[in-house]
């Protein structure tokens, strides 16, 4: 599976921003969804994921309140939404799909990932 992620950019603090990622392929149903983010210099973190069938999500606790995953299965696409950005939120973003588990949240649970979106809030 391919995926694309876009919609990153500059932004202020307390601005919102909506990240996309389209999958390819024909079984995104069957696909449990994840976004991660990588700021300069730190590891790759966990920042949101989301069930197969959309029923179930679960958000970092450091993002709970502003941001909300989401997707849209007859567009093989997974939002992020996010709100009330902070400088902290500056990296980069990563999608990523799981095939063979209804719900991911662990990076090494993820077998796909796209190639990232960047954004920067600036105080």
């Amino acid at each position: 599976v391919q995926l694309q992620a876009s919609g990153g950019g500059s932004v202020r603090a307390g601005d919102s921003l909506r990240l996309v990622c389209v999958a390819s392929g024909r079984a995104f149903t069957n696909m449990a969804m994840g976004w991660f983010r990588q700021a300069p210099g730190k590891e790759r973190e966990f920042v949101a994921a989301i069930s197969t069938n959309g029923g179930t999500t679960s958000l970092a606790d450091s993002v709970k309140g502003r941001f909300t995953i989401s997707r849209d299965n007859s567009k093989n696409t997974v939002y992020l939404q996010m709100d009330n950005l902070k400088p902290e939120d500056t990296g980069v973003y990563y999608c990523a799909s799981e095939r063979t588990l209804p719900m991911a949240t662990m990076a090494r649970e993820f077998d796909s990932w796209g190639q990232g979106t960047e954004f920067t809030v600036s105080s």
